[in-house]
């Protein structure tokens, strides 16, 4: 229970800070999307997400897989440092000091107001060594060409190197089902590179659940 004490030393009571209306700042003449802070946002049309795939896998083939989740590697990296900075600042201690439901709560509110759809985690294997990620509504898989297997290699990336930083310790993620394959939602796993090694192979053959009874075994 909140004290009437703790209400007049405390200038206010944390929130969401990714909430859409406070987070996003627009400056409709100068042409800038910003955040609460003052970073400087982009904003990515249809039409260039398109087109990246459409260019990397013309330029690259089969390699563009690697391309996109090496650059969301890299973006991961940038993106936990500014998560971990942001909500540090908001709620006035550091994000390693956070309850963790306090902390993927965050996570999952900055998802939904980056436009990269609805984000859960699911620790049903987590005594195995593996986190299994669940996003709806991906702008990627939706606009990514009709390939034979997951297209989110990007949102990969991003999960791989943000979970890595988060822990302290090299994890690796694949994309086990998708929603450009007519999933209900697109699930990634987390583990050790070791680990998932054997998943590899078994994306094109084997559902969500098959691919994780193996890994299990």
């Amino acid at each position: 229970m909140i004290s009437v004490a703790d209400l007049l030393t405390q200038p206010r009571l944390p929130g969401n800070y990714f909430a859409p209306d406070v987070y996003v700042r627009s400056d409709l003449e100068m042409g800038l999307l910003e955040n609460r802070q003052g970073d400087r946002l982009l904003a990515l049309p249809e039409t260039l997400i398109q087109a990246i795939y459409a260019g990397l896998e013309k330029e690259t083939g089969q390699a563009a897989r690697l391309v996109l989740f090496n650059c969301g590697r890299w973006w991961g990296k940038s993106f936990h440092t500014r998560f971990c900075e942001q909500i540090s600042h908001y709620y006035e201690t550091p994000s390693a000091n956070l309850p963790m439901a306090e902390f993927l709560s965050c996570l999952q509110q900055c998802w939904v107001t980056h436009g990269w759809g609805k984000l859960e985690l699911d620790q049903t294997h987590q005594h195995r060594g593996f986190l299994i990620i669940k996003i709806w509504n991906s702008p990627f898989a939706r606009l990514a060409p009709k390939w034979e297997y997951p297209v989110c290699f990007l949102e990969a990336g991003i999960l791989s190197s943000f979970f890595s930083q988060l822990t302290g310790r090299e994890l690796h993620c694949i994309q086990t089902s998708c929603e450009s394959l007519g999933s209900d939602c697109n699930r990634f796993v987390l583990g050790l590179p070791k680990r998932l090694e054997p998943a590899e192979t078994m994306i094109t053959n084997f559902d969500h659940d098959a691919i994780m009874q193996q890994l299990c075994q």
